[in-house]
């Protein structure tokens, strides 16, 4: 049995201090690929680092993350340029909008996601969608930007049904982590409704674990608990839900 953490920031400074036994506990539940997404120029090197300790796991994407939109915007799309000219990378990510934490840089935001989105297809990869509070801003710029060489992952899906179908829509898997497991998660009641083959296991590590670690480091190993409930939303066995999920993650990152 095979899963894949579709999305997991193991570079981060929470894991410093145990990064190697962390990522043996994943290994030893048999989570055996790792997509690691970028957030700005700052995290790099430390993406680097860790795809050279685990080069056969590890599997980098470059983006900007819509958090670290600022005046220093411009200076961060040119390295997400100049490292996509460099070296193989599996997606564009992570991307998108984000209007919960600041609304002053939304217009940036907007036309970096967009820009973004021209990168991935102008390399012919999929794109990995950061969205919070900011749905229809998100779903406006998918729109402008549709087409067949337009796909990837929304990563942290926690929306409506309808929203789910949306994106969907717009040839995106749904990321599916921590939030499936919470009693105020709300995705649960309605989940098994879409079509497996449109969904991917994720952590998004270290934030968002699954219970019952809510409120803890979230770690790749966890993403077996994520695995367990969509087991248990659409009765199948775990080892189904595995193969499938891996197999749309195959589909997307095209390994």
């Amino acid at each position: 049995m095979i899963i894949t953490d579709t999305h997991t920031h193991l570079y981060s400074e929470a894991f410093d201090e145990d990064r190697e036994e962390m990522i043996q506990r994943a290994r030893d539940n048999n989570v055996k690929r790792f997509f690691i997404p970028a957030i700005d120029s700052g995290t790099t090197q430390a993406m680097y680092d860790l795809e050279h300790r685990y080069p056969e796991q590890m599997f980098l994407m470059m983006g900007l993350h819509p958090t670290s939109v600022s005046e220093t915007v411009e200076e961060e799309l040119t390295h997400v340029e100049e490292q996509l000219k460099k070296r193989k990378f599996y997606a564009i990510g992570e991307i998108g909008i984000d209007l919960y934490w600041d609304k002053s840089f939304l217009e940036a935001q907007r036309k970096a996601f967009k820009r973004q989105i021209q990168l991935a297809k102008s390399y012919k990869l999929p794109i990995v969608i950061h969205c919070r509070e900011a749905f229809d801003e998100v779903f406006e710029v998918l729109e402008e930007e549709k087409g067949k060489d337009l796909y990837g992952i929304f990563h942290c899906f926690t929306g409506t049904k309808a929203q789910a179908e949306q994106a969907i829509g717009y040839k995106m898997k749904l990321g599916i982590g921590g939030v499936s497991t919470f009693k105020n998660g709300k995705i649960d009641q309605f989940l098994n409704e879409i079509d497996l083959k449109h969904i991917v296991l994720e952590t998004d590590s270290p934030y968002l674990a699954p219970k019952p670690y809510r409120g803890k480091r979230n770690e790749s190993a966890y993403v077996l608990k994520v695995a367990e409930k969509l087991a248990e939303l659409y009765d199948l066995s775990l080892e189904d839900i595995a193969k499938q999920t891996t197999e749309n993650s195959k589909e997307v990152f095209g390994i």
